[in-house]
């Protein structure tokens, strides 16, 4: 959309307004190649040679007949006689080769071309008329195009430049056209909202020229070789590649600066800033270029330099075509997450903001997502274990064929204790093994395209293998009681149940303990069954010791009540 003078007031800040407002050229310079000496061609035929074109001339021809043909103006034979240090316009041999500056060659129609897009951009031509943009769509001069919070678009020039127009921006291409016969570009990019980005090819073989122009209306201009931007001191530029020429156009006296690659500076309504270096590139841990979690999460080692940063992501490594693009405005906000992504191969572009808000050198970094199938969630075991088998469970994955169990002494589980790759169910049983610290983590596989999708494994979890929970044989004492203890551990409580049946639903006694030890009265004759549980002051419960059983048969007594002794114990007794 193209902005009213109204609109474009209200974004302008009150103290900006008491000034004059101030419009910024950047251009791209190229240093002048000499032009080639003896050099020949066919008579009629001319070759680029920049600064020039070489014309080899026809019988007959003189510089006003020759400039006429290929500047449109036969006033311009004394710049072309200067030039070839030919004093009168006369008949030039033939064959005779003539420079012609490329200055002077009248201009004609250029165009860009969409080459990616994200969203759906708006489209307006030079004459009003709205249109839809696609890939492939051919703009020509005059072309607005304006950006949704979601969108992103990049054009590709003739001469390879690319020009990048970012998530909430609009840009009008106010001059898209190249000379005539040297197709060298005449390209001015205006800025309307938001930012832009550009990449310049070379202009050194065609000496081309291309322009950012901003004023104090606009949110800012970037570019993958050169940025320009708006903060609240007033333009900001940076250079990352060649060199471009900065000038305040409004200024009464003409000033211009020179930045070289690395090189930023502010452009203010006070005059031109003084070059400074760019912050350097951010550094990023190795460990994010494969990510296996579908939120890509990413961190960078914070400067104490940087203001923020601006993070990237594309599908190319020129981040021509930017999926999704965010800026962080805490020094302290070093870490940054992006989600929606599928599985595939992506670029991230990490720049750091300096207090001047100038953007530094980009770190971009190839990314691997492998993220699916995602693994399952791990039940048990957690943290530790005192059971006498060693038992792992998970949730099932809805699209699992198998899973792939591991158990580890270390968490880069090289050195495997358990190696499962094909299990069909979420559970697995196996001995115990020695007490100790472990490691285990689990992995979902699919079929995708007809073939096993082995996915990320879960989270490495951590279990400690702790002594079995377990009930000593009971003494009977004087025979008038039963005595009962296990191992334990400081801290530990304990739950016993004695029980007439094995499946303890038919409970004698259920006592929660603080000791490792029980003594009660001697019961009934009869069958028991005795079980005993742990729990750690963690809050981890054990569980249940395995079951032991003893049989009471009926014993003599003394009139006291008292077993009455034989050699070998209370006489009756059997358990």
């Amino acid at each position: 959309m193209r902005l009213s003078a109204p609109t474009l007031l209200r974004q302008i800040p009150y103290c900006m307004l008491l000034s004059l407002a101030l419009t910024t050229s950047i251009s791209v310079f190229a240093n002048p190649v000499p032009a080639n000496t003896g050099i020949s061609g066919t008579p009629g035929s001319f070759i680029n040679t920049p600064p020039d074109m070489t014309y080899f001339a026809l019988q007959g021809d003189t510089l006003t007949s020759i400039a006429k043909r290929y500047t449109d103006k036969t006033t311009n034979w004394p710049i072309l006689g200067k030039r070839n240090k030919i004093g009168n316009d006369r008949a030039i041999p033939i064959g005779t080769a003539i420079l012609i500056p490329l200055e002077l060659l009248p201009e004609e129609p250029s165009e860009a071309k969409v080459i990616a897009m994200t969203g759906n951009p708006a489209y307006k031509m030079a004459n009003g008329t709205v249109g839809t943009l696609a890939l492939g769509s051919i703009l020509k001069e005059g072309a607005q195009i304006s950006t949704d919070k979601n969108g992103f678009l990049t054009m590709a020039l003739p001469d390879e430049s690319r020009i990048s127009i970012p998530s909430n921006s609009s840009v009008s291409l106010s001059k898209l056209r190249k000379t005539k016969y040297t197709a060298s570009p005449r390209t001015e990019v205006t800025l309307l909202q938001g930012k832009v980005e550009s990449r310049v090819s070379s202009l050194v073989s065609n000496k081309g020229r291309f322009e950012v122009r901003t004023n104090l209306a606009v949110a800012g201009v970037r570019g993958t070789n050169f940025r320009v931007g708006v903060n609240e001191d007033g333009i900001a530029n940076e250079v990352l590649e060649g060199g471009v020429a900065v000038n305040n156009t409004t200024a009464k006296k003409a000033d211009e600066l020179v930045l070289t690659a690395g090189k930023g500076n502010i452009i203010s309504v006070s005059g031109i800033g003084k070059a400074v270096d760019l912050l350097p590139p951010p550094k990023l841990n190795d460990s994010y270029l494969l990510q296996e979690r579908p939120t890509l999460q990413f961190q960078v080692e914070a400067s104490p330099e940087a203001t923020g940063y601006r993070v990237q992501i594309a599908q190319d490594k020129d981040i021509i075509n930017v999926l999704a693009e965010n800026r962080y405005k805490d020094k302290q906000d070093n870490r940054f997450k992006f989600d929606g992504f599928a599985d595939g191969n992506y670029f991230v572009r990490i720049t750091a903001i300096d207090k001047l808000g100038l953007e530094g050198l980009p770190l971009v970094k190839a990314v691997t997502l492998k993220a699916r199938p995602e693994p399952p969630f791990t039940v048990q075991p957690k943290n530790k274990t005192r059971a006498e088998r060693l038992d792992f469970a998970w949730t099932e994955a809805s699209n699992a064929q198998a899973y792939h169990l591991q158990v580890a002494k270390d968490t880069e589980f090289k050195n495997l204790l358990i190696d499962k790759p094909d299990l069909k169910d979420v559970r697995f049983s196996t001995d115990r093994p020695a007490e100790g610290e472990y490691f285990w983590h689990v992995a979902t596989i699919a079929q995708k395209e007809g073939k096993p999708d082995h996915g990320p494994y879960s989270d490495a979890q951590k279990f400690l293998v702790l002594p079995v929970t377990s009930l000593a044989p009971p003494d009977e004492g004087n025979g008038n009681q039963l005595s009962f203890s296990w191992a334990s551990e400081p801290g530990q409580k304990f739950l016993i149940q004695i029980s007439t049946d094995a499946e303890f639903k038919k409970l004698f006694l259920s006592k929660e303990l603080d000791k490792a030890e029980l003594k009660i009265n001697r019961p009934d004759a009869g069958t028991y069954f005795i079980r005993v549980r742990s729990s750690d002051p963690d809050g981890y419960v054990s569980p249940f010791s395995s079951t032991q059983k003893i049989t009471l048969q009926q014993r003599w007594a003394s009139g006291d009540g008292s077993a009455i002794q034989s050699g070998s114990g209370p006489i009756g007794t059997n358990y």
